[in-house]
């Protein structure tokens, strides 16, 4: 599985030009795109990258990618980045790793988003993945209502649980907020529920990308496959 990882991350490094500026992406799949490029760069490609996360930023710093902020910058050329689960309208469900803000700030500032990973992160229907939902800790019991009236008007129901870290404390994002993962086994109108989670006070942010991936790239047994974002 490692192996199909690096394999999509390579292929999505043959889309990067010298000069661009990269969103670099968190995750397991992401860091393999992250090692690949720090080749590259050593080898004189010159490219700036904005990290998703602290562990991308260290990533990247091991590497020698240079690395910059998008207050320094007005837009990236490229985001590549992996996802939990990938649907065939290249929706997403993101967040498994707990940078699902920054992934989605970064991912809206590019003019392309590329998704690689497995292809085991294919599905015909996302939802089978935990949707992390994170939120403020303040008034927690009260967001945790509002989010279960949206999945019931969503048409869709499952348990919630505030995500721990490994030490059995409750787990911090970078941004200091909690994650709440729901289960809720499908999910049929994606777009209808990303929106009706915004909405919510408390809610810093969802894991469901809704349009913002541009293409996929999925390794598997066959080979790689491309899928780009059908126009609408």
């Amino acid at each position: 599985m490692d192996q199909l990882k690096r394999q999509a991350a390579a292929r999505a490094l043959e889309e990067v030009r010298d000069g661009m500026q990269l969103g670099l992406g968190t995750g397991s799949t992401a860091k393999h795109f992250v090692e690949l490029l720090g080749e590259r760069v050593a080898a004189g490609l010159k490219v700036i990258g904005v990290p998703t996360s602290e562990a991308t930023r260290a990533d990247a710093e091991r590497c020698g990618v240079k690395l910059t902020t998008l207050d320094e910058i007005d837009h990236l050329d490229i985001t590549v980045d992996g996802a939990d689960e990938i649907d065939p309208e290249l929706n997403l469900i993101k967040g498994g790793g707990g940078a699902l803000l920054r992934e989605k700030i970064v991912a809206a500032a590019s003019d392309r988003m590329i998704v690689i990973a497995d292809d085991s992160k294919w599905v015909p229907t996302l939802g089978k993945f935990p949707l992390p939902v994170e939120v403020i800790p303040f008034g927690l019991g009260a967001t945790r209502r509002a989010i279960e009236k949206a999945f019931a008007e969503c048409g869709v129901s499952g348990q919630m649980a505030v995500r721990k870290a490994k030490d059995g404390h409750v787990f911090v994002t970078d941004g200091g907020h909690w994650i709440v993962d729901a289960q809720l086994g499908r999910i049929a109108d994606p777009a209808s529920l990303a929106k009706a989670l915004s909405a919510i006070p408390g809610v810093v942010e969802h894991g469901l990308f809704i349009g913002l991936a541009s293409s996929a790239v999925l390794a598997g047994g066959d080979g790689i496959r491309v899928i780009e974002r059908r126009k609408p």
